[in-house]
């Protein structure tokens, strides 16, 4: 069981507290757990790239809740992204989960994830995350500190750098906001992918 009271902090304070966490998942297939490598934190009201910056919404309600819960949305159409609530309640911030080392279960993530060609591969991207992890968006508003889920955060959170958020459009994806951590060195992490402005014909 992790403490909650860790998670009440603001998420660009917490995300990096997540790395070298495990998160697991159980199951009827099986269970997987994952070390957290990369992730990205979202400041709610104080952040334009947030889907709390314009106040609640049906969609986002679970994110002004209490710390330690599961936010879920689908995005693009077709893949799911997983986050873990942060701050106090009233207050939405949250910490997407970008990317993952297996370390229990792989056999039953290579089988969720059968495009993967590596086991680095397997939980590399939020997308891929959830994937491995059998997240799906009805998870949405699980409590990480009870059965299906567990969430262990590392006793001594390993070193970090950190980055502008990868792929984001408009003011939340510019240097303004370096709200993106990773360990460096690890494989697991996704690649950083600069948005590109389309320009107006």
């Amino acid at each position: 069981m992790f403490d909650r009271a860790i998670l009440e902090r603001p998420a660009i304070e917490v995300a990096p507290r997540l790395l070298g966490g495990i998160l697991t998942k159980h199951s009827d297939d099986g269970t997987v757990s994952l070390r957290i490598t990369e992730v990205e934190a979202y400041l709610g009201a104080l952040d334009p790239g947030s889907h709390a910056f314009r106040g609640p919404t049906k969609r986002n309600a679970v994110m002004f809740g209490e710390p330690g819960f599961l936010y879920t949305y689908f995005t693009y159409g077709m893949h799911v992204c997983a986050n873990i609530v942060c701050s106090p309640p009233g207050t939405a911030s949250a910490v997407l989960l970008r990317a993952g080392e297996v370390v229990d279960g792989a056999e039953l993530a290579r089988l969720r994830r059968l495009t993967s060609r590596t086991d680095d591969d397997l939980a590399r991207g939020p997308a891929r995350l959830v994937v491995a992890l059998g997240i799906t968006l009805a998870d949405g508003g699980a409590d990480l500190g009870h059965a299906p889920f567990e969430l262990t955060l590392a006793e001594d959170p390993p070193p970090f750098e950190a980055s502008s958020r990868t792929g984001l459009s408009g003011a939340g994806g510019t240097d303004a906001y370096p709200w993106r951590y990773w360990i460096p060195g690890e494989p697991s992490v996704s690649p950083y992918r600069a948005h590109s402005l389309k320009k107006r014909s």
